[in-house]
């Protein structure tokens, strides 16, 4: 467990979503309610990260409806740009700028060949997709490591790019002197792993071609009703949480803790005697009363904040990640 000290500054924090495809329940409970948790305990800086999305094609109005929509997903959710930094990656050129010079400094082929998300996300096309979308991981690396960043809440899927920024960060410090700090990745413990409504052996997608897969933040009320009555269940009819025997009644399960006001433990307890159909129902219930009260939230904010947030925080991580810069051109020898 991480520990604050309260005689020294907070401990940075630094965590960002690309704005492609829908954004699920799974990316809720899994980030960004662990985000909104932290933001009383250390300096919380949230990114939309729009150069991560462009490593697969995209159409460019799309992708300005995404930037915004993802930003008004993390407000609704309860990040508040009053306690935390939330800006768009793309306006703050200290980004690219950084990951070019870890591409030369500190980032090897050896690295990137190992990355299972480039393997998976590629498949058998290795050959023929683009160069961002294999060396993404060192533009992520250098997003975190420009802000001294203490500690990044990721999912367990984004483990091996924290390592990869560490790596790189030890290896240029190795060769320039202390410059980067050395990041750690937190991995939310309950939840971290949302499973899909259908296939409770694959992690619930945004990128998935059967949408009845996922609940999307942004769902019609009654298609995410629908959604939770078709999900698959296990064999039996007793309501018990084993994610070997029962992966997909423990799924479910968890999202209804997650969303709802009950531990796992408590529901066992609660629907001992009871089928499926019933629990069902009213985990449909508390997704709905969730997704209802959040695209409240959601509604609230119009695109005119959504720009003036995102600009407010360019301005702050623009002086930051300046300062850090002038260190690193100093330190190669290009100022």
């Amino acid at each position: 467990m991480i520990r604050e000290n309260k005689t020294e500054k907070k401990q940075t924090i630094f965590s960002g979503i690309k704005p492609s495809g829908d954004m699920h329940i799974g990316h809720y409970i899994g980030a960004i309610s662990q985000w909104v948790e932290m933001q009383d305990k250390y300096k919380c800086i949230f990114s939309v990260v729009d150069y991560h999305a462009i490593t697969v094609k995209q159409d460019p109005e799309e992708l300005k409806k995404r930037i915004i929509e993802i930003t008004k997903i993390y407000l609704a959710a309860g990040i508040d740009p009053e306690k935390s930094i939330i800006f768009q990656q793309s306006t703050v050129p200290a980004h690219t700028e950084l990951g070019w010079i870890f591409n030369c400094y500190g980032a090897h082929i050896a690295d990137l060949n190992k990355m299972t998300q480039f393997k998976d996300k590629a498949g058998k096309n290795q050959d023929a997709v683009s160069v961002g979308l294999y060396d993404y991981p060192v533009l992520m690396a250098a997003d975190i490591l420009l802000y001294d960043t203490d500690i990044v809440p990721v999912g367990e899927d984004q483990t091996q790019h924290v390592e990869l920024a560490r790596d790189i960060a030890k290896r240029f410090n190795n060769q320039f002197g202390n410059i980067f700090r050395l990041p750690q990745a937190v991995v939310k413990k309950e939840g971290a792993r949302i499973m899909s409504l259908l296939d409770a052996n694959k992690k619930m997608s945004k990128s998935d071609d059967n949408q009845n897969n996922s609940i999307a933040l942004l769902d019609d009320i009654e298609t995410a009703r629908k959604k939770i009555m078709r999900a698959v269940t296990d064999s039996g009819t007793d309501i018990d949480y084993d994610p070997i025997e029962k992966p997909a009644l423990s799924n479910l399960l968890t999202i209804y803790a997650m969303l709802g006001t009950r531990e796992v433990k408590r529901l066992v307890k609660d629907y001992k005697g009871k089928g499926y159909g019933d629990f069902k129902k009213d985990l449909a219930d508390v997704v709905v009363k969730f997704l209802t009260e959040f695209q409240d939230k959601y509604n609230r904010y119009s695109d005119d904040d959504v720009w003036r947030i995102l600009e407010e925080g360019r301005v702050k991580v623009a002086a930051m990640s300046e300062a850090k810069m002038k260190i690193v051109r100093q330190a190669i020898g290009v100022r």
